[in-house]
């Protein structure tokens, strides 16, 4: 594993050094872009909308516009915005993980502590861990201001979650809720005891991307000349015409599957 960003962990007055690590990978299939032709590769250049020649990336430079002109942006100038940042995770405060949304969560990252910051990284490790609380704070990745949530996995290592700020989130105001009538008791019981009756710990461990293993069996099956039926399949009845029929047939089938 490479680290993507090493600096400290502000925990109060005392700073952890640390290394970041990406915790998550894509587990999708590598599919290449290809020419229907002859089935060359298809390449993605930088051009020049102008000369439509291709740039060397030594060649490319960053630049916001104003009105009608770029300006160009260097190394230094995004060295100079909070510079204490670049180097700093600062913890601003302390939550209860339940407090935080999850739709605030984007991606997980690793934390290992550096030399001479182990017992500091044990320590606040174990604090979280007592009191059942995580750090939210914030630091520079990449040349942009991370919002991110500290907290104990696994009881065995710091996380940090990268977190969405809020004005990144969109309303759902334009989107058609209905408001319609609220549910009728018996209906609304038949559903509590449809969720009891599913409720269960969560175990990760029983979850796999089935569809990348279903689409490797048909990309060798066609290796070997072979090709795959098509399943038909209908789209679900968007029209609910008898709601406790379907609650008690969903039990009924749940029960036939513990069985």
């Amino acid at each position: 594993m490479r680290a993507i960003w090493n600096g400290a962990i502000g925990f109060g007055l005392v700073n952890i050094p640390i290394k970041l690590y990406s915790a998550s990978e894509s587990s999708t299939l590598d599919l290449d872009m290809l020419d229907k032709k002859d089935l060359s590769n298809i390449k993605y250049k930088r051009v020049n909308e102008n000369t439509n020649k291709e740039v060397a990336w030594e060649n490319i430079v960053k630049g916001y516009k104003i009105e009608d002109r770029y300006i160009v942006l260097e190394d230094e100038d995004f060295q100079a915005v909070s510079p204490e940042k670049s180097k700093i995770l600062s913890i601003l405060q302390f939550v209860k993980e339940e407090e935080v949304d999850p739709a605030l969560f984007e991606t997980p990252y690793f934390l290992e502590p550096q030399k001479n910051g182990e017992a500091a990284y044990k320590l606040l490790l174990k604090a979280l861990m007592k009191t059942k609380m995580a750090g939210i704070g914030s630091f520079i990745l990449r040349e942009r201001e991370i919002l991110c949530m500290i907290r104990p996995y696994q009881d065995e290592i710091l996380m940090v979650n990268r977190m969405r700020y809020p004005e990144e989130m969109r309303t759902y105001e334009d989107l058609k809720i209905p408001s319609g009538k609220a549910p009728k008791a018996e209906e609304l019981k038949m559903a509590e005891t449809l969720i009891k009756s599913l409720a269960e710990t969560f175990d990760p461990s029983k979850y796999s991307d089935t569809y990348n293993e279903d689409l490797l069996k048909i990309i060798k099956q066609k290796a070997k000349g072979k090709r795959a039926k098509v399943k038909e399949t209908k789209e679900p009845a968007g029209k609910a015409t008898d709601l406790m029929a379907m609650l008690k047939a969903s039990l009924e089938s749940g029960k036939r599957k513990a069985g």
